[in-house]
């Protein structure tokens, strides 16, 4: 692979992987459908929020008198109480509404006291105010949102609260992105499917069911393939069926430096090859690159290894193909109680538990770190962001990356 950029740093790898992406299409979704999505374009609200001047407590609508003196008495002129209930035209002076909440203010009222301060006489001609009025239990017209301008942008990842701003704003249905189909080949003579009888020197295949769920958790679809043997002909004719109906090619296995990768080797003589290894440890060997047209991410062989490379690499992709900044793992400070082994050039994502104390998080590394260690991924709370360099000593603070 003379000229393909070759054990290059995870950013410059990303940056490589922006190059190519996937051709992306719309679709119009109900609201009910629409959580999770991600938005194709920019929402305008249709309408201000409130629509009004409306109250925010139920009590009485008066003039705010910045001279009165308080207990006041003033004469109850009506009442409004509903939304929906035309606002009488004028508050008189020395007068006050009973108002409920959300209902409209009436004109000439800039305040509300509500209920519990204020006393009604007996025969309930007037109301004594308590003390004074509250501007600010007022909600005045378009303080949420405003008729015209945009309130939610292109790439929004919509949220329970943003697909009901989505109502709010008079949607009943938004344009979202199709979601990408991810083929996804895990490839290996050894490899057998969950539930069939192991033989000597068989596995079972996991890492297409734990990128699937990566996939989900992305917002896109999967679709599974059966693995694929050591062989340069049934590799050939899988990544065909792939790139004829998936948005991009996931493979899992084979991209090393052994006789039997033949990702890696049908990558160089008939793919196109973007870049090949990257400076992080678990997970190496990536290779990014073509296969006819169809964006392929070749991803390493040992379970956690696919799945690292999955959140430093594959989903720092899916978020920039739709320009959306999530889902993403949150990253916290955490104090390191086991020595951590790291490196002088690669990235270390090593797992580790958290535990929150009065001083901060702690991070603990209680499995042994095998990229082949499954459970030690599935136990842990999250993966060291060790820089190249750091020392990784018991003591140290660094950032560390929140996994679910």
């Amino acid at each position: 692979m003379e000229g393909v950029p070759y054990f290059i740093p995870v950013e410059q790898a990303q940056s490589i992987t922006y190059q190519t992406l996937p051709v992306t299409s719309v679709e119009e979704c109900g609201l009910d459908d629409a959580h999770g999505r991600i938005l194709a374009q920019d929402l305008v609200s249709k309408v201000n929020d409130p629509p009004f001047d409306n109250s925010s407590m139920d009590g009485f609508a008066c003039c705010l008198q910045p001279s009165a003196t308080y207990p006041l008495t003033l004469k109850i002129s009506g009442m409004i109480a509903a939304a929906g209930q035309d606002a009488p035209t004028t508050l008189g002076e020395g007068e006050a509404f009973r108002i409920m909440t959300g209902a409209p203010m009436p004109e000439g009222a800039d305040s509300i006291l509500q209920i519990e301060r204020c006393e009604v006489a007996d025969d309930g001609a007037t109301v004594t105010l308590l003390e004074a009025p509250k501007p600010h239990f007022v909600r005045k017209m378009s303080e949420n949102l405003t008729l015209g301008e945009v309130t939610l942008k292109q790439g929004t990842r919509l949220t329970p609260s943003r697909v009901g701003l989505c109502a709010t704003m008079g949607y009943a249905s938004i344009p979202v992105y199709k979601p990408l189909i991810v083929g996804i080949l895990s490839t290996g003579d050894e490899l057998k499917a969950p539930g069939s009888k192991l033989k000597r020197g068989e596995i079972y295949e996991s890492n297409s069911y734990g990128l699937a769920g990566l996939v989900q958790w992305m917002g896109h679809q999967a679709k599974r393939y059966s693995s694929v043997n050591d062989s340069m002909d049934a590799l050939r004719s899988s990544l065909n069926t792939a790139s004829d109906e998936c948005d991009i090619i996931l493979t899992s296995g084979g991209v090393s430096m052994g006789e039997f990768d033949y990702v890696r080797r049908i990558m160089e003589e008939e793919g196109d090859v973007h870049f090949w290894r990257m400076k992080i440890r678990p997970g190496s060997p990536p290779l990014f690159g073509t296969w006819n047209t169809t964006p392929l991410f070749g991803l390493p062989g040992n379970p956690v290894s696919s799945h690292v490379v999955f959140r430093m690499l594959v989903a720092p992709y899916l978020r920039h193909a739709l320009n959306t900044d999530g889902p993403v793992e949150w990253s916290v400070r955490a104090k390191l109680c086991d020595q951590i082994k790291s490196t002088k050039d690669c990235l270390t994502l090593r797992r580790v538990t958290l535990t929150s104390t009065d001083e901060g998080m702690m991070a603990h590394q209680p499995r042994h770190q095998g990229s082949g260690n499954l459970e030690s991924l599935a136990s842990a709370d999250a993966l060291t962001l060790l820089q190249p360099g750091q020392s990784g000593d018991v003591g140290e603070w660094i950032d560390v990356m929140v996994i679910e």
